[in-house]
């Protein structure tokens, strides 16, 4: 498989992608799928747990005691709410994570992360860590590693004012 989508990019008016760029995007998006399923796979084998749920149970880790409301989990994760709403009513049920009303305004609903959700995101954090070094970072040299860095970040900053 030459690249993950044949051919050329046009967009009616828009210039064509040429060689290089084609490329780039096409290894770009392929390895982004590709780590995400070797992410999400080890993650479930080990901890019946996705990529999402790891970074929303991160998130709560690292917030505030009381919780976060679910409209800031949402604009921090890219989730739709309802999907979130799915996903923190399944970690629940797991006894991972729990929801409740704002002391301050009964109209805001707080997701906090449980004993058993912070034990659990710890380990799941080493496998995910381990992931990333053997299949991402591995391959690449100490320059590499840097220069994507600084690619990403140009590209991420970009994306924020895109929205």
């Amino acid at each position: 498989m030459a690249g993950f989508i044949p051919g050329r990019i046009v967009g009616g008016s828009t210039p064509e992608l040429d060689l290089a760029e084609q490329k780039s995007w096409q290894n770009y998006l392929a390895t982004t799928l590709r780590m995400n399923a070797v992410l999400n796979r080890e993650l479930a084998d080990t901890h019946e747990l996705s990529l999402a749920d790891v970074q929303l149970l991160a998130l709560l880790d690292g917030g505030p005691v009381e919780g976060l409301q679910m409209g800031d989990l949402a604009d921090a994760l890219p989730s739709p709410p309802s999907r979130l709403t799915r996903q923190i009513r399944r970690l629940e049920g797991r006894g991972l994570v729990t929801r409740a009303a704002s002391p301050q305004d009964r109209r805001r609903v707080l997701a906090s992360i449980t004993e058993a959700g912070r034990t659990l995101v710890e380990q799941a954090l080493i496998t995910y860590e381990s992931a990333v070094r053997t299949h991402f970072l591995g391959p690449l040299t100490r320059p590499q590693i840097t220069a994507m860095a600084a690619s990403c970040l140009q590209i991420s900053d970009g994306l924020k004012d895109s929205k």
